[in-house]
């Protein structure tokens, strides 16, 4: 009787059956919807890069290249990613009143700075992570701060998910700029401040760049800054908007 009841006990048991096949189907499904889904944005990905390229003249390959395959799609916090086109021809709200730059913003102000690989670049204004993410595509060492809380540690996951082990996140004041890593070889500002924080042309290189949008709310301008023997030189470029930059407390 014992071996009878055993073997009854190890029987296949029909209904545990049918719930593994209904789970299986539904992963499958699962799975079609997001390789369905990334197909989508890989076309609208290589449409924006076209755009760059065609329409805004950015015409360094390594720029359009890295932003070619960083899937800027994924740097949407979640409560944004279905409100808002992605690759889309504007910047995005990414909560906390912060917002994720146009692509062509983020692709010139990279081109400005002609990083090299290998190079050590500080970002002031993680925000989504997706300007540190085409940094780190680009082969540089990225030490990026970002105020938010919140925030950096959404950068901070996303980026490594995605395998960007040279890109670094800090929460932080960005007005204090990230010390232990410094000097830098270039710094790139997403927010403004009214004037120039001096901690970071201190942590600049010398002949490093920097370029940051600088003004209030009503008039900012994106400059591009060079250090040589110790001296900044300043060269103002395009009009721009970009969320203020803030101390952080007790600053």
């Amino acid at each position: 009787m014992g071996i009878s009841a055993t073997a009854q006990q190890l029987k296949p048991q029909p209904q545990a059956q049918s719930v593994k096949t209904k789970a299986t189907k539904k992963e499958v499904k699962t799975r079609e919807a997001t390789k369905k889904k990334e197909k989508k944005m890989e076309q609208e990905r290589q449409a924006m890069v076209e755009q760059l390229r065609n329409h805004y003249q950015i015409t360094d390959q390594r720029v359009l290249t890295a932003m070619s395959v960083v899937r800027r799609h994924l740097y949407f916090p979640e409560a944004y990613s279905s409100q808002y086109a992605p690759y889309g021809d504007h910047p995005a709200p990414i909560g906390h009143n912060q917002t994720i730059s146009q692509p062509y913003i983020v692709a010139y102000m990279t081109q400005c700075l002609n990083i090299q690989p290998g190079e050590s670049v500080l970002e002031i204004g993680a925000g989504s992570g997706y300007q540190a993410a085409v940094l780190a595509e680009m082969g540089a060492e990225v030490y990026s701060v970002e105020i938010i809380p919140a925030l950096a540690e959404h950068a901070r996951q996303i980026l490594v998910k995605e395998g960007y082990s040279n890109a670094h996140i800090l929460a932080g004041d960005g007005y204090k700029g990230w010390a232990e890593h410094a000097p830098y070889d270039a710094v790139i500002v997403a927010c403004a401040p009214e004037e120039l924080p001096e901690a970071l042309v201190t942590q600049l290189k010398e002949n490093g760049r920097m370029i940051l949008p600088l003004g209030s709310s009503f008039s900012q301008r994106l400059v591009i800054l060079r250090k040589t023997k110790g001296k900044i030189h300043q060269e103002n470029d395009l009009p721009v908007r970009f969320v203020p930059m803030v101390h952080g407390e007790g600053s």
